[in-house]
């Protein structure tokens, strides 16, 4: 299995584009994929300078709703004839909201009119390829990001709190060790990873996304004593795992996970490249 991040914050080369967005290329001997398409469509200038195809991509799959996932799915579809195109149902038929510094539109503006057969929507857990199982999450056992209190959805005319009923979790593999995509991880790293544990039952060889853990003042996001019991957590449940994370994990967060996840934890980054052996 080989991924190519095509879309984050940050990048690599001065060749490539960087958006507040996501994009993860995963390719294997009988599949290709796009995990979410950003909020434009760089991903695609990106995809060419490291020689991927977007026409040759099979599936898509949309972790959830936020533009800064899927804002790049009209250029793909201009782009791709075939992929299916995977994600909740209610990614597409909610408006989602963002109050931090002001009002902020973060629902999709795709037009997918004539593309509809194109689309896939997932509920419950769903089986692709015979080793790729998508799942809405299945755990609240633990605290949900912090950040989770800016996020809206339209409900009747009216603002209320994201419940992410849209996000979705993307595994891959159906022997022993399992890769997780957790997009930005809004129901908390800890429940998705439970998730996967009770729905597939085997090791989390590796998880890649964004935790949604943000650097900011003292009360307004998770404090360093609950970013570290987080890490125990995670050291006590998932002591194999390897994480790659980005795009919505702060980087003074990102230092506080590092110390303590025993070198289990990377960047990555627009242009970052990975190789796992399955």
């Amino acid at each position: 299995m080989r991924l190519k991040v095509l879309s984050d914050n940050r990048k690599l080369h001065d060749v490539l584009e960087k958006e507040h967005g996501l994009c993860i290329y995963l390719e294997t001997g009988k599949y290709k994929c796009l995990l979410d398409v950003g909020a434009s469509g760089k991903f695609i200038h990106n995809a060419e300078q490291m020689e991927i195809e977007i026409e040759d991509i099979d599936y898509v799959f949309i972790s959830h709703g936020h533009s800064d996932h899927i804002g790049g799915l009209e250029p793909f579809l201009k782009r791709n004839t075939k992929a299916k195109i995977v994600l909740s149902k209610n990614a597409l038929t909610q408006q989602f909201f963002s109050v931090r510094n002001g009002l902020r539109d973060l629902s999709s503006k795709a037009d997918i009119q004539g593309q509809e057969s194109r689309f896939v929507f997932v509920d419950s857990k769903t089986v692709f390829e015979d080793d790729i199982q998508v799942f809405p999450c299945q755990s609240c056992f633990y605290p949900i990001p912090k950040a989770n209190k800016t996020l809206m959805k339209e409900n009747n005319g009216e603002l209320v709190a994201d419940d992410f009923n849209h996000e979705l979790i993307v595994c891959f593999g159906i022997k022993d060790d399992v890769v997780v995509y957790s997009g930005c991880a809004h129901c908390g790293i800890l429940n998705i990873l439970d998730s996967v544990k009770q729905v597939l039952n085997r090791p989390v060889s590796v998880l890649i996304g964004g935790f949604h853990l943000l650097d900011g003042y003292e009360g307004q996001y998770e404090t360093e004593d609950e970013i570290n019991k987080i890490v125990e957590q995670l050291n006590v449940d998932f002591p194999e795992t390897r994480f790659y994370t980005g795009h919505c994990t702060g980087e003074g967060v990102y230092s506080l996970l590092k110390k303590k996840l025993n070198g289990r934890l990377s960047w990555f980054y627009t242009g970052f490249v990975v190789s796992i052996k399955q």
